[in-house]
């Protein structure tokens, strides 16, 4: 699959901007020079290849499947994704998995790349169209998945058997942003994925938390727990 991935100079921007690891040492470089502003607007757009980060990011999210299916069975369940950039995760496992995806995101680019903690949940590195675009081309058929504007669609509001938010949900923004939508959408059985730098936090919100792993090379070091039953 990695070799044959479709994709274009603008979906290529977009993973980079929502997954910076993929850069090289002379992009990273340059962005630290002359601004993350500067970066995002022009050194994004036209000083990258488009072929090498649609593999490399391919490979990333194989890995983190293959990651998650250690401890999980995606097979016939209906999943929520939350701040899944270009879904590449949800590709993935759409291969090796009979599921239907539920996606929220964001529909614009920010001005500049802006990572650690943000209160408001306001910035955004995606196009809804391009997301749509990108698995589709990319063999996910369309009645495994829906997509939805976070700032203007009404939310699924129906039940799910998984919800993941991998460096998004509490590694990006407060999990409180979400909090009262996950309760109504998930139950007793619905594992609950994301990455948190405080997995303490989460055990007087859940009957059951495991880490699953733990992240050091990462923007924050972090955890990522499965949760499950609100309390």
């Amino acid at each position: 699959m990695t070799n044959d991935i479709y994709i274009n100079r603008k979906i290529a921007q977009l993973i980079l901007l929502q997954r910076i690891e993929l850069a090289g040492p002379l992009l990273k470089k340059i962005r630290k020079l002359f601004g993350r502003k500067f970066f995002t607007n022009f050194v994004s757009k036209y000083f990258i290849a488009p072929n090498l980060i649609g593999r490399k990011y391919i490979n990333l999210m194989v890995q983190e499947y293959e990651n998650l299916k250690k401890f999980n069975d995606f097979n016939n369940q209906k999943i929520l994704s939350i701040g899944s950039g270009m879904s590449g995760l949800e590709l993935v496992m759409s291969f090796d998995n009979n599921c239907n995806f539920s996606i929220i995101e964001k529909n614009y680019t920010s001005d500049k790349v802006v990572y650690g903690w943000d209160s408001k949940n306001s910035e955004g590195y995606n196009n809804l169209k391009l997301l749509e675009l990108f698995l589709l081309k990319n063999g996910m058929n369309k009645s495994h998945f829906e997509i939805y504007n976070f700032d203007t669609d009404n939310l699924p509001n129906s039940h799910f058997d998984y919800i993941l938010s991998l460096y998004s949900l509490d590694y990006h923004y407060n999990f409180d942003i979400y909090s009262n939508y996950l309760k109504k959408v998930s139950d007793k059985n619905t594992k609950i994925i994301f990455d948190t730098i405080r997995p303490d936090y989460f055990k007087n919100i859940f009957k059951k938390l495991d880490i699953i792993d733990t992240k050091s090379e990462t923007v924050h070091k972090s955890k990522r727990i499965i949760c499950r039953e609100f309390i």
